[in-house]
């Protein structure tokens, strides 16, 4: 088993990397979970003070939960994983099993920030990206799915994002395997993912 932690600031195109390399591994051989997943519960707090809470900062993931479950799957025993909402930021009452596989991709913007969990990770990537590059996806992801109006994203950017990439998440870089830096790197940085992971897992497959 191989787990590939793909990590970047939000924004940087680390997800639709995600899903270009599973869809070019085996079929049933690969699961894709993602740090999103994992952020704490919050349904104890009022909903507009929710829409106020830092998830650009380490404390807002349960990386104890994310942990626990990586290191059952290496086990070769499926996990619960927890669903859960930005348009109310609480975890959801259902859950989704994930079945061990020999590929486990994990993504996420601080999964690199996380000695614990770095330690899980067999090969480490970080997709790099330009703020000006990744401030419009993100405008363009919170409205479209998280019901948030411009201002408020940049609002939210100039008083969390923005800090927390700089505080957290672009020193996570120098922990990488591998650093993709540019847009039109990603597609030929994926065929050589690709060939890397199946290397060390071929005699799995």
């Amino acid at each position: 088993m191989i787990i590939v932690g793909i990590a970047g600031g939000t924004g940087s195109g680390k997800t639709t990397l995600v899903r270009h390399i599973a869809g070019q591994l085996p079929a049933g051989k690969v699961v894709v979970i993602q740090q999103d997943a994992y952020y704490k519960d919050n349904s104890h707090i009022p909903f507009k003070e929710r829409r106020d809470i830092n998830f650009d900062h380490p404390d807002a993931v349960d990386f104890n939960l994310l942990t626990r479950h990586l290191r059952i799957l290496k086990k070769g025993k499926p996990v619960k994983k927890p669903e859960y909402s930005f348009l109310t930021c609480t975890r959801s009452v259902y859950s989704f099993t994930v079945e061990p596989a020999p590929i486990i991709i994990l993504e996420g913007i601080l999964i690199l920030a996380n000695e614990v969990l770095r330690e899980l990770i067999d090969l480490k990537v970080y997709v790099d990206a330009g703020p000006v590059e990744r401030l419009a996806r993100i405008i363009k992801r919170d409205m479209e799915e998280r019901g948030r109006t411009e201002a408020e994203v940049l609002e939210r950017y100039e008083r969390t994002v923005g800090p927390m990439h700089l505080q957290f998440i672009e020193p996570s870089r120098q922990f990488a395997d591998i650093i993709i830096q540019h847009e039109d790197e990603k597609y030929d940085a994926a065929g050589m993912l690709i060939e890397i992971i199946l290397g060390r897992i071929s005699n799995e497959l």
